[in-house]
This record gives C-alpha cells, sequence and structure tokens, in this order.
C-alpha cells in the first residue's frame, strides 16, 4: 500500500503578492545562503530558516536559494508557507543530474534554473541573480556566497544564532580592514529581511536603475534612456 504524500495546501497556491521595486520595474529577490548539512547548526536552525523564508514571502519577495537541502531548503519550505514565490539555483546542468548525480530536492521550487557550473560556478549566478542575500548557519559554500555578494556589494543580512558562521565573518570582515556599510548583523529573522528589503529599495532608488531601450513598440522612444 502506497503512502501519499501530505502537502501544505499553501506549498502549491499561487504566490499572494509580489514587492516591486521602483516604478514596478522587477521584483526584490532575497537570497538566502546556508548549509546544505545543519548537523552541526544547533535545534534553532530549521525553524530560522523558515522564519526567513516566511518573511520574505510576508514582505512580497521573492526567495532564491541554491536549491539544495538543509538551511536553503527549510527557507524555501517557509516562503512556500505563506505562499510565497521560489526559485532555484541548481549546480546541476538538467533535472536528471540534479536528482541523480546530485541528490538535490526539486521540493518547494517553483522554478529551478539548471546552471550546469557546479557549485562554485552556481553560486555566483545565485547572489548576482539576487538582490540582497541572507546568511545564515554555513559551511565553505556559504563562505563563498558571502564573498561573492560581498565584492559585488549586495546588501548582506548575517543572521545570528546558535552557530559560529556570524562571528567566523565578524573576524573575516574585521580582519579585511574593508568596511562594508551594506553588512548587517540580527538574530531575528523579521528584522533583517524588512531591512534588507529597505536596502534594496534604497540602493534601486539611489541609482536611477538605468536601461537603454534598443527595441520598443513606443517609436518615439526607441533608443531612449529611461530612468526608473
Amino acid at each position: 500500500m502506497s503512502s501519499r504524500k501530505i502537502m501544505n495546501p499553501n506549498h502549491a497556491a499561487v504566490p499572494r503578492n509580489f514587492c516591486r521595486l521602483p516604478e514596478g520595474y522587477g521584483v526584490v529577490k532575497i537570497c538566502v545562503s546556508g548549509a546544505a548539512e545543519t548537523g552541526y547548526c544547533g535545534l534553532d536552525a530549521f525553524e530560522k530558516a523558515k522564519e526567513v523564508g516566511r518573511e520574505v514571502a510576508r514582505k512580497g519577495a521573492i526567495i532564491t536559494t541554491g536549491a539544495t537541502t538543509g538551511f536553503p531548503m527549510y527557507s524555501a519550505m517557509g516562503a512556500k508557507d505563506e505562499c510565497g514565490f521560489s526559485i532555484g539555483f541548481s549546480p546541476a546542468a538538467t533535472e536528471r543530474e540534479h536528482v541523480e548525480t546530485y541528490k538535490l530536492p526539486l521540493d518547494y521550487m517553483d522554478v529551478i534554473v539548471y546552471t550546469g557550473f557546479g557549485y562554485s560556478g552556481r553560486d555566483m549566478l545565485l547572489v548576482r541573480s539576487s538582490d540582497a542575500v541572507v546568511i545564515g548557519c554555513g559551511r565553505i559554500g556559504t563562505l563563498n556566497e558571502f564573498s561573492v555578494a560581498f565584492e559585488d556589494r549586495r546588501p548582506i543580512g548575517i543572521l545570528e544564532g546558535s552557530w559560529k558562521t556570524d562571528e567566523i565573518l565578524r573576524q573575516i570582515i574585521d580582519a579585511a580592514h574593508r568596511p562594508n556599510e551594506k553588512v548587517i548583523y540580527d538574530s531575528d529573522p523579521k528584522a533583517i529581511v524588512e531591512r534588507l528589503v529597505e536596502m534594496v529599495l534604497e540602493d534601486k532608488k539611489a541609482t536611477g536603475l538605468v536601461y537603454n531601450n534598443h527595441d520598443t513598440w513606443d517609436a518615439t522612444a526607441k533608443n531612449a534612456e529611461y530612468i526608473l
């Protein structure tokens, strides 16, 4: 007798709202980075990960992850709890490779981008496709994603918890002598997501978000620059 998987009805529901960027161009995308293996992270790791995801969805942002297990998967689960939208970036080139070679899940993902670039290449695409990054309990892959986000000056929220990742990152930043006002620390998932969304919107407003319209249906605006 086969057992049926019991699914939260919200996990298959249509997303409720999206946090639009200035003038409606795009949606805020928050990357959640963390360990795929969380055995050493502490008892509160899963719940904190889920609460981060819930807050991302409540804010109307899209959650992006490495389409993996552990901390990122639980954050995606939290987002789906609140009818959020989830995008995963896989190291694999195909769904079959994702499942059979990398042994990664398909759960809680609305869209999976199969990068085919392995873990390190996937990390760069994940971060650069996101507007901000939440760093949870993590290992070397999380540190790699942090490094990309730090170099690209993405807003970064370092989640404090029973793990030591936040302490390690404080030491790295102090030793680097590279002040970065876009790095924040907090133990409260709600506070950290709220601040990151604010920072993203502030950044977009400050930078003007310019694009060149080379081919538009409006003939009078062809090749015109738009300041959004």
